[in-house]
């Protein structure tokens, strides 16, 4: 799939593709490990609401989506099923079963609250080079969630990755440090960082995703990235659904997507 053409509040233009994450429908769902709220709903919401795709994580500790959910997502979303996993043999075992549109390697600590910071491909190339085998010879072209760093970059095209999806974490803990503006020392920074990163990422052939902490209020130069493909956002989304429902808060970040674009 392409950067979609869409067409709102009287402009038309080519924007990234936008895969939600419904991952914390099943973390309130968990706290009481009953049936509701249904991640399948969510993600049907989701596509209503004009979602490209639908993210989910399966943790090792399935401390929110689990396996059958997976399943079933596979079996009802209409639009792409994008699976985070960590690179581990029982990941590439249920991935192979599963057959996601991508799989999107990432790092993960069993004690963190969510992913924290980029994965160290550079530090594990003989390995994640064995992982990435593994997928694409199954027909899963693989992505690799890392920080804007050039070395990152290399080691992603080196494991014979397809996708780098750019960790946008940074850029908007610099944006929430600045008071929520978007313009300053610490966000040029970041921002010019994903910059340079995503220049590297297509020189070198990969497809070029981005996501991670990002909302209606820190999207819009994300989403401005030359040749970005896609972004992956979940919590801000579900966060927001909960007062506006899972529609309105995915058209809410895709207009935000659109913001300055005129």
């Amino acid at each position: 799939m392409r950067s979609s053409r869409v067409d709102l509040s009287g402009y038309s233009l080519f924007v990234p593709l936008l895969s939600v994450n419904v991952d914390h429908v099943c973390t309130l769902r968990q706290a009481r490990k009953g049936d509701e709220p249904d991640p399948v709903l969510a993600a049907a919401q989701a596509e209503r609401g004009g979602a490209d795709g639908i993210t989910v994580h399966l943790r090792e500790d399935r401390r929110h989506i689990q396996d059958a959910d997976v399943a079933r997502l596979k079996k009802h979303v209409s639009t792409r099923l994008h699976l985070e996993m960590a690179a581990t043999k029982e990941m590439v075992r249920f991935a192979i079963a599963t057959q996601p549109a991508t799989a999107m390697l990432v790092p993960e600590r069993r004690q963190e609250l969510t992913t924290e910071g980029g994965l160290d491909a550079a530090g594990q190339i003989p390995w994640l080079t064995e992982v990435v085998s593994m997928l694409t010879g199954a027909g899963i072209p693989v992505s690799l969630f890392i920080d804007a760093d050039r070395k990152q970059i290399d080691a992603a095209r080196k494991v014979g990755a397809a996708i780098c999806e750019l960790h946008t974490g940074p850029w908007a803990h610099a944006v929430h440090a600045q008071s929520g503006a978007l313009l300053g020392k610490q966000s040029d920074h970041q921002l010019d960082a994903l910059h340079v990163a995503a220049r590297h990422a297509r020189e070198l052939g990969l497809q070029l995703n981005a996501g991670h902490a990002l909302n209606v209020a820190n999207v819009g130069p994300v989403a401005r990235l030359p040749q970005l493909h896609e972004l992956h956002i979940g919590h801000s989304i579900v966060s927001r659904s909960i007062f506006v429902g899972m529609q309105e808060a995915v058209r809410e970040i895709k207009a935000a997507m659109l913001e300055d674009q005129k």
